[in-house]
């Protein structure tokens, strides 16, 4: 399906987002990629399979307590 070498992740893998970017829409916030993903600019993102990823941002992730 990818025509890269080496071919671009799959939309289900945890790296998805590391696909080229086929077109790019910035003035509408958002992003194809070579796998199918639509890329939003808010880091959510859109499955070619129909799912929904919802936005994540470093900042969401919480710090290992000190104990």
């Amino acid at each position: 399906m990818c025509p890269h070498q080496p071919p671009c992740p799959s939309h289900n893998a945890p790296d998805r987002d590391a696909a080229r970017t086929l077109a790019s829409h910035p003035e509408q916030g958002w992003s194809l990629l070579c796998n199918g993903v639509v890329l939003f600019e808010d880091t959510g993102e859109l499955l070619p399979d129909g799912g929904v990823i919802a936005p994540h941002r470093p900042t969401d992730l919480q710090a290992p307590s000190a104990a």
